[in-house]
């Protein structure tokens, strides 16, 4: 397979990324890591008349903390934020999703905001983002917006993203003591996976013993888009963690899951797995949360 004819572009910057999409007037391909977008041009499912490289632009590569917040440019690749000790020591869910992402090729070449703008139903990175209320910084000639991840997504292949817009970084609040995230993910095999369903999820306690002060469940691959289990939080919040309040959980989420019969499972068998999946991804999260505390006195 080869690809069509396209113009080339390959600005050095994001004002100068910004000015070319606003000149264009139409819309062009984005080229970061290029394992969805050159693909999809060689099977001929896309043909845009221009390609913007986002190769050379530094201000998309760099995690970096300031005012609370940590900041992961749209460019960083999933290989970069598995490996980074910042998002290991405050987002580990993040960290473990961006590790379960393809293979290591795969890993050091695909993008976070690759990651987002394909808007794939079982995509690794948004579940543990919205876990953390992560938010995204679109970026145009001469204005730029603050969006909440969890509004970023419309559909299957479909965001709130405009031609002229660029995912410029990612933007996480450091979260607070007493708490912690996991990410699990079910696949058809153990490498490549081809997601059946995953989860993120995230608590913060009141104290060392004391209940559960805030919880987020998100579901992948069980809904058109990344699925907030809000029911599921309202049975964590306000209540002590545990093995049985972990179960009821999820099992409100298995009720909330959306999924489908297709080739990678049926309906039926999703379900099941968004309750089991659930309670070990809240284990997860659990044990961090002790974890931090723990940390937090050395």
């Amino acid at each position: 397979m080869i690809l069509p004819r396209f113009k080339y572009h390959e600005p050095g910057n994001l004002e100068e990324a910004c000015e070319i999409l606003a000149d264009l007037n139409e819309e062009a391909g984005l080229l970061a890591g290029g394992t969805d977008l050159l693909v999809n041009m060689k099977k001929k499912i896309v043909s845009p008349e221009n390609v913007l490289s986002l190769g050379r632009i530094g201000e998309l590569k760099g995690i970096g903390t300031a005012n609370g917040h940590m900041s992961i440019g749209s460019c960083v690749t999933a290989a970069d934020m598995a490996e980074s000790p910042e998002l290991k020591h405050d987002f580990m869910a993040v960290s473990m999703g961006a590790a379960r992402l393809g293979s290591p090729l795969i890993r050091h070449l695909a993008t976070v905001g690759g990651n987002l703008v394909t808007a794939r139903p079982a995509a690794d990175l948004p579940p543990s983002l919205i876990a953390y209320s992560a938010k995204v910084i679109l970026k145009k000639k001469g204005e730029e917006r603050t969006l909440a991840i969890e509004d970023f997504f419309k559909g299957p292949g479909q965001t709130v993203i405009e031609p002229d817009e660029i995912a410029e970084k990612i933007l996480l609040e450091i979260p607070p003591p007493y708490s912690g995230s996991g990410y699990i993910k079910l696949g058809k095999r153990k490498t490549l996976e081809i997601c059946v369903v995953n989860v993120a999820a995230f608590i913060s306690l009141e104290s060392p013993d004391g209940p559960i002060r805030n919880a987020r469940v998100i579901l992948g691959a069980v809904a058109p888009v990344p699925l907030r289990a809000r029911n599921a939080e309202k049975v964590l919040i306000g209540h002590k963690a545990g093995e049985k309040l972990f179960e009821k959980a999820g099992d409100a989420a298995a009720k909330e899951s959306k999924p489908i019969d297709d080739f990678k499972g049926s309906a039926r068998y999703r379900k099941d797995m968004v309750a089991v999946l659930t309670k070990r991804a809240l284990d997860m999260a659990f044990d961090e949360a002790k974890a931090r505390e723990w940390r937090r006195w050395q």
